[in-house]
């Protein structure tokens, strides 16, 4: 399976970069340990994408790096996506990104799971995640995991952060298994597992998650 991590941090070493690549790394061990599934990560940082982007806007056609970085945003089997906080809002180029990849087709990301995440020097701006970021990917018809994972200056190395990341990375890793193994995969159905006879029992959501909690 592949997860994409967008990274929209500017500064090198970048605490968005960092939270991303812990999401990432949480996700992959959960899916191995949870369901024995392997998954590959890509990253694709935002800041090197930068003249791109404002090309694309300009002339309407993608650079060879940004058609490169859409495709494996548009192909991957779960996201997850890391902004910086800038004006109480997720980043110019955060949302720039995202305005050119779906080109006005607000499907591009229909049923892919999500994972928002974001970093600011303040955990007063920790509900951008809910007021900015969670209605941006629903309007893509994204599948937003329940938890989301903010990040100010004074969470690195707190236990709430890291139980946090690892209640989110739960969560998409048990989505992304769900729907590789659905009709997508082996016809199996998210959430649903063979019973007596071959009949599919459907198991809720809500428990699935609770499965995956440590």
């Amino acid at each position: 399976m592949k997860l994409v991590v967008v990274s929209a941090g500017l500064s090198v070493p970048s605490s968005t970069r960092l939270l991303g690549d812990r999401l990432a790394a949480a996700t992959v061990r959960r899916a191995g340990a949870d369901a024995d599934v392997e998954v590959d990560v890509e990253v694709v940082e935002l800041r090197d994408l930068a003249v791109e982007i404002a090309h694309n806007f300009t002339n309407g056609f993608p650079g060879r790096e940004l058609a490169a970085a859409i495709d494996a945003v548009t192909s991957a089997d779960g996201l997850i996506v890391v902004t910086p906080v800038f004006s109480a809002s997720y980043s110019g180029l955060f949302k720039s990104f995202f305005d050119v990849m779906s080109g006005g087709d607000k499907d591009v990301l229909a049923g892919k799971p999500v994972l928002i995440a974001a970093t600011g020097g303040s955990g007063r701006h920790s509900l951008v995640l809910e007021h900015a970021l969670r209605p941006l990917f629903a309007y893509l018809r994204a599948v937003v995991v329940p938890t989301g994972v903010y990040a100010a200056s004074e969470d690195w190395g707190a236990e709430g952060l890291a139980e946090r990341v690892e209640r989110a990375a739960g969560e998409l890793a048990g989505l992304m298994v769900g729907l590789a193994t659905g009709p997508r995969g082996s016809g199996a159905g998210a959430g649903a597992v063979t019973g007596a006879g071959g009949r599919f029992e459907v198991i809720p959501f809500a428990q699935q998650l609770a499965a995956l909690r440590p």
